[in-house]
C-alpha cells in the first residue's frame, strides 16, 4: 500500500524583494502529474540572476529547477513509481503542437518551466526550492542510478542537459580543436563532455580561478590559435566574436548564453561563405538531452571531481544565503529541503 502523501509543505517563495518560506498547501494530484519529495536543489546562474534583478521572473514564485527529488505519489497514467529517485526536465510540453511534433519541444507554442511559473497561478508548488513540488503531465523525468550523488546529479536538469544539446548542434567532436568559452558550471561540464569525445579542449573565462578548474576536467587554458569549433556559454558580444574570428575553414559557432538582449554581433556573410562556417544556437534542450546528461555524469564520476563543484547544502530556511555567487573553485551553492 502506497504511503498517504502529505497534504501541506514548505517553499520559499520568491516576492521580488526576497524569499519568504511559507507553509503551503499540496493540491491534488490530476492525471500525469507527480509529486516530487525535493533532496537537493543546486542554484542555477538565472536564478541568481533573478534575485539580483538583472532576469525577468514570475512573482511570486517558487524558483529552482535543478534538482534531485524522491516519487511520494503519482496521478494516473505515469510511468514512474512511488520512492524512485529522479530528476526531471525544466520544460514541461504539450507534445503536439507543431513544434513538438518537429523535434522541437523545447520551443513547445505552450511551454512552461519548472522554476518559472507564478506562484498565483494554477501550478504554484513549481520549483525546486520546496520540500515538495508538482510535476505536470508533458516534463519529461529521468530515474537517477544509485552510484550518482545527488550533488552531482541535481545539475543535469538544466547545466548538463545543455550541454549534450551544444555538443550536438556541434557535430563531430573526435580529434578536433575546441574552444568554450565560459568556465562555470555549462562551460567546464562541456569542457569535460568535448575531451570525453575526443576533441583537443581549450577555455577561456575572465575568472582565473575557473580557468584554472579546465585541467581537472580534461581541458587546457586558450592559446589564442584557429579552432574548429567554439561553444560560447558567456552570453558576451565580445566574446562571440572573438570566437567566431578564430573559427578555421569549416567551422561551427554553438551559442548557448546568448539568453539575455545585448551588442549585436557583426557578421560578415563572405567569410562565413568563403569559409563554410556554421552559426547556430541551443536554447533549453530535447528529452534525449536530460537522460544523456545522467549517462554521462554517470560515466565520468570517477574520472572528474564533480561533487567538488558543489557548496555543502543548507536548509531550506537558510536559502537566502545560497541564493549568492559561490566561493572561489566552486560553481554551485545548494539547498536541502
Amino acid at each position: 500500500m502506497d504511503p498517504i502523501p502529505p497534504r501541506v509543505t514548505v517553499a520559499a517563495v520568491w516576492t521580488g524583494s526576497g524569499v519568504d518560506v511559507r507553509t503551503v498547501p499540496i493540491p491534488e494530484l490530476g492525471a500525469g502529474e507527480v509529486l516530487v519529495r525535493v533532496r537537493l536543489a543546486t542554484v542555477c546562474g538565472s536564478d541568481l540572476h533573478t534575485v539580483t534583478g538583472r532576469r525577468p521572473a514570475a512573482c511570486p514564485s517558487v524558483l529552482g529547477h535543478e534538482a534531485v527529488g524522491e516519487v511520494v505519489s503519482v496521478g494516473t497514467g505515469t510511468n514512474v513509481l512511488v520512492g524512485q529517485r529522479i530528476i526531471w526536465s525544466v520544460t514541461v510540453v504539450c507534445g503536439t503542437c507543431s513544434r513538438c511534433r518537429s523535434g522541437l519541444s523545447a520551443k513547445c507554442l505552450s511551454v512552461r518551466k519548472v522554476g518559472h511559473e507564478s506562484f498565483d497561478s494554477d501550478w504554484p508548488l513549481s520549483g525546486s526550492y520546496a520540500a515538495h513540488l508538482v510535476l505536470p503531465r508533458g516534463t519529461t523525468i529521468a530515474v537517477v542510478p544509485d552510484s550518482l550523488p545527488d550533488a552531482v546529479a541535481a545539475p543535469a536538469a538544466c547545466a548538463t542537459a545543455t550541454v549534450m544539446a551544444t555538443l550536438e548542434a556541434a557535430g563531430e567532436l573526435a580529434g578536433r580543436r575546441v574552444l568554450i568559452g565560459g568556465a562555470g558550471m555549462l562551460g567546464l561540464t562541456a569542457v569535460a563532455a568535448c575531451a570525453d569525445a575526443g576533441a583537443d579542449v581549450q577555455v577561456v573565462d575572465l575568472d582565473s580561478d575557473r580557468t584554472a578548474l579546465a585541467s581537472r576536467f580534461g581541458g587546457r587554458a586558450s592559446d589564442g590559435g584557429p579552432v574548429d569549433v567554439a561553444i560560447d556559454y558567456t552570453g558576451s558580444s565580445i566574446a562571440v566574436a572573438d570566437a567566431l574570428g578564430r573559427l578555421d575553414i569549416g567551422g561551427t559557432l554553438v551559442l548557448a548564453g546568448s539568453v539575455t538582449p545585448g551588442p549585436p554581433l557583426t557578421v560578415d556573410p563572405e567569410t562565413v561563405v568563403r569559409q563554410w562556417l556554421t552559426i547556430t544556437g541551443v536554447h533549453n534542450y530535447e528529452p534525449r538531452h536530460l537522460h544523456r546528461a545522467v549517462g554521462f555524469l554517470d560515466r565520468t564520476r570517477d574520472r572528474h571531481p564533480w561533487d567538488t563543484l558543489v557548496v555543502p547544502a543548507v536548509p531550506l530556511t537558510q536559502i537566502a544565503s545560497a541564493l549568492t555567487p559561490p566561493p572561489p573553485g566552486k560553481l554551485r551553492t545548494a539547498v536541502c529541503p
